[in-house]
């Protein structure tokens, strides 16, 4: 069998630079390959994060670009905004996610045997992008459950009861023992078609084996994998198992301060005026300039501070009738001064109220539609 390769994708973000710096620094035993798929629209703070990384783990991060796009000569995103006959990409066709993310990483991959770190953070519930590719397993080291959902429902689905008893039996005995197989053996209450329910209670059993033990349920999710084919289950170790940190969004900043990485500069608070008084902002998350999934204050920020780029996404909206960044909305008018104005004034507004419940981010602000957020450019 073809080696394992530990692969971790940055975006430019502050989730996967921390994790990128975490598993350098506390498992140095991983040989770890780093990539970065490259839009060719990005922020220059993006690069310059990426710069200062690279410096920190003292080894390059492989851009990725598709094959046809590089040989065209223009930047991935102008290549396929062509193909595409000059349609924007949008919430309902993210052509731009395929295309210059996930496509060029599963090239990269291709068939070997591949661990894919993913920096979802233990306070947020969602998964990310899961490849589908049975060559690649994700793991998510910041979760108190690092396994993906794909994982878990295979090894709780009530069939495999008898199995996940005698995995106990390896390690727990009396009382803990008796505690275990009473939460495996509870009947999963799965119902045809309802997702959310069926997540629900998988979730909730889940977390009862979590907090009888961490590291034993680990183990034996490791001793299961060994008899499926996953890239794991070749391994004779895994040294995460017995890893029961769990770091939310004050861990991740604290990482890039120690670090010397830094926060990426589009996080950096901005002071702006609205009907005499000041509110702040910056940009929530990585990815294109343009980003559709961006809220309409980040486009204010975007108009404001990176103005040639602002016009940049203008320009694009105006070559094709009808296609717009925003629903509803263009970004000609969505830079009318009275509209800017009342942009920001709701903004404010929702900025007070999360004050008043003890946020002490910014960013926790700014990034309220983070689980509607491209799964691959916002980690």
């Amino acid at each position: 069998m073809a080696k394992l390769r530990h692969v971790i994708g940055i975006s430019g973000g502050k989730d996967s630079t921390a994790l990128a710096i975490y598993l350098k620094d506390k498992y140095p035993q991983l040989d770890l390959i780093y990539y970065f798929c490259d839009t060719g629209k990005e922020l220059d703070e993006t690069y310059q994060l990426i710069d200062r990384l690279e410096g920190y783990l003292g080894e390059k991060i492989t851009k990725l670009e598709a094959d046809e796009a590089v040989k065209s000569g223009k930047n991935p995103f102008d290549f396929y905004y062509n193909s595409y006959r000059g349609y924007l990409p949008s919430n309902v066709a993210r052509w731009c996610t395929k295309k210059m993310k996930l496509d060029p990483f599963e090239k990269f991959v291709g068939d070997s045997p591949t661990v894919s770190y993913v920096g979802i953070r233990g306070d947020e519930d969602r998964e990310g992008y899961i490849s589908t590719k049975s060559n690649i397993q994700s793991i998510f080291p910041f979760r108190r459950n690092i396994w993906s959902e794909e994982i878990i429902k295979s090894i709780l689905a009530n069939d495999n009861r008898t199995e996940l008893s005698d995995l106990y039996n390896k390690y727990f005995n009396g009382a803990e023992l008796d505690r275990a197989v009473d939460i495996v053996n509870e009947d999963l209450q799965i119902i045809d078609r309802n997702k959310e329910h069926n997540r629900k209670v998988i979730l909730e059993k889940l977390e009862a084996l979590l907090s009888l033990d961490t590291v034993t349920f680990n183990h034996v999710v490791f001793q299961f994998l060994k008899s499926r084919n996953y890239p794991l289950s070749f391994e004779d170790d895994y040294p995460l198992l017995n890893d029961e940190q769990v770091l939310v969004l004050d861990d991740i900043f604290k990482i890039l301060r120690d670090s010397g990485v830094g926060v990426p500069g589009y996080y950096e608070k901005i002071d702006y005026q609205v009907n005499g008084e000041t509110g702040q902002y910056a940009r929530s998350r990585s990815g294109c300039y343009f980003c559709f999934f961006q809220q309409k204050i980040e486009w204010v920020w975007l108009h404001e501070q990176h103005p040639d780029l602002y016009q940049q996404a203008m320009e694009y909206e105006n070559e094709k009738e009808g296609f717009t960044w925003n629903q509803h909305e263009s970004l000609q008018d969505l830079i009318h001064p009275d509209r800017i104005d009342q942009i920001k004034a709701e903004h404010l507004n929702r900025m007070n109220k999360e004050k008043s419940k003890g946020s002490k981010f910014l960013i926790d602000i700014l990034d309220d539609t983070e689980s509607e957020g491209c799964p691959v450019c916002f980690i």
